[in-house]
């Protein structure tokens, strides 16, 4: 009887000493998704941007594939379930939905608090206005492969339907040469049609204006004239590498920094398109713009110097300056201190808020780091009410701030084109949690 207690002994020392490190581990997993879950609600960072996972709680097993394969760490296992935590970040990769070994995942548009606008689209991407098709995320499609396909069904829809006789500038004009857009114009392309591929910033749309490194696709493509994409992953880089080589080998024209500023439906179903150099008459619409919008200005007096800018490519380029960087978000902060890694900057932040709370975690320990050595100056509640040519004038806290400067970068979020759909007769519907099509 001793040696078999002895042997029970031994056996529940074993298995506790097997056991109990993956307990702890699960146990402190646990706790640390509930923390995140409780400070992104406390922070306002649960309900979305735009895309955003939704999780069916009686279909979930609590595998944590979807956590695990989410390269934005969007989702945690909460009380062994999966859930959002921080639905900001999503930028609608897919890889939850892929993951998931039960199909309890759904991407969807909006949430049940924060609606977003959508414009209505028939089966074949045309909208109630006959003529105008729309593709890619504006109309619903989050992701870059699918984006890619739905541009080149619209391009099919469009070709289906023109006249035998046109006397229009051109066939089709292409808004936007996002995925949606390239998509769109490879297609317009390879049928030889007269096509105008329109595009406010540069080739690739909102990829360009990614962080580094971001991972932007996670399926294959097949793009018309130039042949498959194999990638299952693939960087901001990579893609807007891949979208170069498109153009150099299939020869599609893209207008680079053409932004389209009207469109007119005319009595004959034509269309004149009216940009910042030119209008177009045409026989079509492809509306391939992605939510992002036309950036948000600041309104105030010499915005228009051209020290102003909205985005920031290469840091490197700016040594030995005086900068504000204007924003809140993600973006400002990694421009701003990416500015002042840079030799002799001085650079300033400027937030409008109290806190500054939407971006990642690990992008506010850099900043709170940058601040802590002097790098960046920050001014929270505060406002640019002036831009000159040497300087910069702001208000904080009812006193009025004047600080030289040589460059200003704009973060303020973009302007959706909600307005210049409704202006072209495009009915736009608040949605509250509309699935992303697959």
């Amino acid at each position: 009887m001793l040696d078999y207690g002895w042997y029970c002994v031994v056996i529940g020392a074993i298995g506790v000493f097997l056991v109990l490190p993956t307990w702890l581990r699960m146990t402190f997993d646990d706790w640390r998704a509930r923390r995140a879950h409780a400070k992104a609600k406390e922070e306002g960072r649960l309900e979305p941007v735009t895309i955003t996972p939704y999780i069916d709680p009686a279909v979930c097993m609590g595998s944590g594939a979807c956590a695990t394969a989410c390269p934005e760490k969007v989702l945690r296992v909460v009380n062994g379930q999966a859930t959002v935590v921080d639905a900001g970040h999503c930028v609608g990769h897919g890889a939850c939905v892929a993951a998931c070994p039960v199909d309890a995942i759904a991407l969807v548009f909006g949430s049940e608090k924060r609606g977003i606008d959508i414009p209505w689209v028939g089966p074949d991407f045309q909208s109630n206005v006959p003529g105008i098709w729309i593709a890619g995320e504006l109309g619903g499609m989050g992701l870059v492969a699918n984006a890619v396909e739905q541009g080149k069904q619209a391009m099919d829809g469009v070709i289906a339907t023109l006249p035998r006789f046109r006397g229009e500038d051109a066939d089709v004009v292409i808004v936007g040469a996002g995925p949606a857009g390239i998509g769109a114009g490879l297609r317009a392309h390879q049928k030889k049609l007269r096509y105008e591929l329109l595009e406010q910033d540069e080739l690739g749309g909102a990829i360009t204006h990614y962080p580094r490194q971001k991972l932007v696709m996670t399926r294959p493509m097949d793009l018309p004239g130039y042949g498959k994409v194999r990638y299952t992953t693939a960087r901001k880089e990579e893609l807007v590498a891949l979208f170069q080589d498109i153009l150099a080998k299939t020869g599609l024209r893209v207008n680079e920094r053409e932004r389209v500023e009207g469109m007119q439906p005319q009595q004959d179903g034509t269309f004149l398109v009216t940009t910042n150099r030119r209008t177009i008459s045409t026989t079509r619409v492809v509306l391939a713009v992605g939510r992002r919008g036309t950036p948000r200005k600041l309104g105030v007096p010499g915005e228009e110097h051209e020290k102003v800018a909205y985005r920031l490519l290469d840091p490197e380029r700016y040594q030995h300056q005086h900068i504000l960087v204007v924003g809140g978000g993600d973006s400002a902060i990694e421009a701003a201190c990416s500015l002042a890694e840079q030799t002799g900057n001085r650079v300033t932040l400027s937030y409008r808020g109290a806190v500054i709370d939407r971006p990642k975690p690990a992008n506010k320990q850099l900043l709170a780091k940058a601040v802590e050595l002097g790098a960046v100056t920050q001014l929270l509640e505060s406002q640019v009410v002036r831009i000159d040519a040497d300087r910069v004038t702001m208000t904080q806290g009812g006193r009025t701030l004047v600080v030289p400067n040589d460059f200003v970068f704009v973060f303020a979020g973009g302007v959706l084109p909600t307005q210049f759909l409704k202006s072209a007769g495009i009915y736009v519907t608040t949605h509250y949690g509309k699935r992303v099509e697959a």
